[in-house]
């Protein structure tokens, strides 16, 4: 029947080897040519998600992952003139997107990072007052060039 297991002790057949995980869909993707996220912050924590910002563009420019490099390539932060209601806005605008690819700003920095940053006692500082900054969670707006 479906979904039996082998009796125990009894191998694979030769070749095969159980099914690797499925990969996680992306939580922010984009699938059209370019996207936005607009990006709430809490007033007085501007500091803190511009200096994600800036560890996020750090990051970029030292990555091996070629597709975080291809997703560099397209991404720019812009912070908004006017607040957005209380909060200060930030525009992340993404042209080209890259199919398929996670654009979750907490995913993306930690792919830029290397296991022993990951590891080291002041990350998860970092990443509390990361997520403190967000006034709510990103807005998503997929775009697709008229005319094109």
């Amino acid at each position: 029947p479906a979904g039996q297991q082998p009796p125990a002790g009894q191998q694979p057949p030769a070749g095969q080897t159980a099914a690797p995980a499925a990969p996680t869909a992306p939580k922010v993707a984009f699938s059209t040519p370019a996207g936005i996220l607009l990006v709430q912050i809490k007033p007085d924590k501007t500091a803190v998600f511009e200096e994600m910002a800036s560890k996020l563009k750090a990051g970029f420019a030292k990555t091996q992952d070629a597709t975080v490099q291809k997703q560099a390539a397209g991404f720019k932060v812009y912070k908004a003139s006017e607040p957005f209601g209380p909060n200060a806005l930030y525009v992340v605008l993404v042209d080209p997107a890259v199919a398929a690819s996670e654009y979750d700003l907490f995913q993306m920095l930690s792919k830029t990072m290397t296991p022993d940053e990951l590891r080291a006692p002041e990350t998860a500082d970092m990443w509390k007052r990361y997520v403190d900054a967000f006034a709510s969670g990103l807005n998503k707006i997929s775009l697709t060039l008229l005319g094109s």
